[in-house]
Parts: structure tokens; sequence; C-alpha cells
């Protein structure tokens, strides 16, 4: 079943993001999915934990309300287009993984273009046209065509906690107690660990 998000709000999540395209796209039908297989969750109780940073991110954000500020949108940065949601109050969960093939025979083509670095103006022009017929395919392939989807049975992840800052002993700023370092009997932050220790 193609998308079944109401154009007026998909219209608001591409303005959200500052353009429209393929990516995009994903995030939307991931975001749907995950609203229709966990229905009535309120925004605190829905956590989204996505293995990439890539466009369809933003539209996880728009449409169901998880942002990193309220620490119910977490980060694990493994470069897959995987999105894992879960349900706090209840504990259910699922997994999105796309799948790769669903761009079907426009990604090889597309690719070539997009690795040009200088692309003719009739070049840009099919790629223009490959990206809106790639988004409309996104948008309107069945959700099974488009992710694998596992339900999880670990736990969600917890909520966000305040936790205190402490003074870096190099730089001085303050740094949030879990993103310290210990080194030569000194508290750094990260950058400082990073520039004093040189394994890393």
């Amino acid at each position: 079943m193609s998308c079944q998000i109401d154009p007026s709000t998909i219209e608001a999540t591409i303005a959200f993001h500052g353009h429209s395209c393929p990516g995009l796209a994903i995030g939307i039908r991931a975001a749907e999915i995950a609203l229709r297989e966990l229905p009535g969750v309120g925004q605190a109780d829905l956590v989204c934990i996505t293995e990439t940073d890539m466009c369809g991110v933003d539209a996880i954000q728009f449409l169901t309300g998880c942002t990193f500020g309220k620490g119910n949108l977490i980060h694990r940065d493994y470069g897959k287009m995987a999105f894992s949601f879960y349900d706090r109050k209840d504990g259910k969960g699922l997994r999105l993984l796309f799948n790769q093939q669903a761009r079907g025979a426009l990604d090889q083509e597309m690719a070539a273009l997009m690795g040009k670095a200088l692309p003719t103006e009739a070049e840009q022009q099919r790629l223009q046209a490959l990206r809106a017929e790639m988004q409309n395919r996104m948008m309107t392939l069945p959700a099974a065509e488009l992710f694998a989807i596992q339900p999880l049975d670990q736990a969600p992840p917890r909520p966000a906690r305040v936790l205190q800052s402490l003074a870096c002993e190099d730089c001085g700023e303050s740094t949030m107690e879990s993103r310290t370092r210990r080194f030569a009997g000194r508290t750094l932050c990260i950058p400082c660990f990073a520039r004093i220790e040189q394994k890393i």
C-alpha cells in the first residue's frame, strides 16, 4: 500500500527538511509504519534509534516527535538505513531495515550520474528526473517491499537523565560527566583527551 500520510503533512515535512528527495521519502515511510504499528504512543514514550544520519531522520523527527533534545531520538553511527522504534510504556518495538532492492533499476543510473564530477546540463536534468521517479517509487511501494520489519524483544532504551557537569581540567569548559575522560589523574573533555592522548 502506498503512503497514507496526508499531502499537507508531507509538504510540511518537506518544508522542515528543506527539500524533497528519495531519502526523505524513506524516512516518511519509516515514520508511517512506526506510527501504524505502535498506535497511540505519546511523544514522550515513543523512541527511535536511527542507524544513519541521512535525510530520512528529519522526517522521523517531524512526524513522530522523536528528537535528540528530548532524548528519544538516539543516533548509532552504523551507516545502515535502519530505524528501531519502541514504546517505552509497553516495551513493544520493531526494527525497519531498508531493502536496497526497493530502489530497482533506477539505482545504477542514478549512482553513475551522481558520481560525475562535471555533469552536463542534460545529465543534471536526467538526474533530477530520476530522483523524482525514485522518490515517487519510495512513496508508493508497499511497506513490505521497502523494509524488512522485525519485532524487537529487548527492552527499550532508558529515558534521558540529567547528569552532573564537570569542568575539564585542561580547557575549563563544563562537560557532562558521562562524556568526560580520566587521564593522568585529571578529568578531561573528549576533545582535550583526544589531543593529549596520542593513541586516538
